[in-house]
């Protein structure tokens, strides 16, 4: 349990729950497989498939952003505000997967994906754990290359299996090639982490409270649930720039911003996801490092029809000052630190406690 440094008084979450045990632990499930499968397991010690190069990166890419707040963006000081003292974020959310090759059924592979998910909440100067962790392991097998012994046996290994040759909008089942079978088990995996977050996130707005009074942070985009970037209490934080949402004189707004600045609100819409407002903030000083250091982009519910001007820039200038007061202490020795707020490395850090 870690101590977060905010004396002030937020809404008191739901009493915490313990963490459930998981309905199967990783042991658990390897020993079962080596007593069921022949040949042997794959390679258990090694590094997760995710730390893996599998697949083709995201190319890096410029996307021009209408703006919302003004004509054009522009950088901004989030602590000259009448109103300046920062708000409180009040639970932090994030989610980890992990995923190894199980079993090599004739060259195919057989993964093991375990992903996790968990909200640390605020209650006075400590973070406490609100509800129930998610923690679920599965199998993610090629099912329409094995044989049936091989699907009978990991029917009988007591966790769900995933078939990853599901076929695709167009009905063609995958190939048997093994680094296409791999990528798409971590792709699986990827999903269920997700929804893993998603569920918990839509739980936390439903409770009593809305608005920043009782704000969730949320590591990563929220555009992937209608509900989460419609509520005014979500607040995502994207440490990815693959897409840049600024071209031209933008862009060379976004990469000068100073600690403490953030750019104008810009609207994001990505394909049939729910549009969002977001707005970058630098958390650190970048003089002496590359220009995506401590940079950072927000997300946030798009302004009510009806909203006034001066109330998006107020509520974008709060949430941005309410982020700002994360940055210490800082998030070391994580490689990250520069752009990760230290009650998500909180959430890692119990995550990896109790998997």
């Amino acid at each position: 349990m870690s101590e977060a440094r905010h004396g002030e008084t937020a809404p008191a979450p739901p009493a915490a729950q313990p963490a459930a045990p998981p309905a199967a632990s990783l042991h658990v499930v390897r020993r079962r497989l080596r007593e069921l499968l022949q040949g042997g397991l794959g390679d258990e010690a090694g590094a997760p498939l995710e730390a893996q190069s599998l697949g083709t990166p995201e190319a890096p890419r410029l996307v021009s952003a209408q703006p919302i707040e003004g004509h054009a963006l522009r950088a901004v000081r989030t602590d000259t505000a009448p109103d300046a003292a920062p708000a409180v974020l009040v639970a932090f959310l994030d989610g980890t997967q992990a995923s190894h090759v199980a079993h090599y059924d004739d060259g195919l592979p057989i993964v093991l994906g375990r992903v996790a998910a968990v909200v640390r909440a605020r209650r006075g100067r400590t973070l406490h754990t609100w509800a129930r962790p998610i923690v679920e392991h599965r199998l993610y097998a090629p099912c329409a290359h094995l044989s049936p012994a091989t699907r009978a046996v990991l029917a009988s290994a007591g966790v769900p299996v995933v078939d990853t040759t599901e076929p695709g909008p167009d009905g063609t089942v995958p190939a048997p090639h093994p680094l296409a079978l791999l990528e798409r088990a971590v792709h699986f995996v990827q999903a269920d982490r997700e929804r893993a977050e998603r569920d918990l996130a839509e739980r936390w707005c439903r409770r009593d409270g809305d608005g920043l009074r009782a704000a969730l942070c949320v590591d990563g985009s929220i555009q992937g649930s209608e509900q989460l970037a419609a509520a005014p209490c979500v607040i995502g934080i994207v440490k990815s720039h693959r897409t840049m949402y600024a071209e031209g004189a933008a862009l060379r707004t976004v990469l000068a911003l100073a600690r403490g600045e953030r750019s104008t609100v810009f609207r994001v819409s990505v394909g049939r996801r729910q549009p969002v407002a977001s707005w970058y903030l630098r958390l650190r000083d970048p003089a002496g490092r590359d220009p995506m250091w401590g940079l950072v982009r927000l997300e946030a519910a798009l302004p009510d029809r009806g909203d006034a001007p001066a109330a998006l820039t107020q509520r974008a200038d709060a949430i941005s000052r309410a982020v700002l007061a994360e940055v210490s202490p800082l998030s070391l020795p994580d490689a990250r630190w520069d752009k990760l707020v230290y009650p998500i490395r909180d959430c890692e850090q119990f995550l990896r406690a109790v998997c």
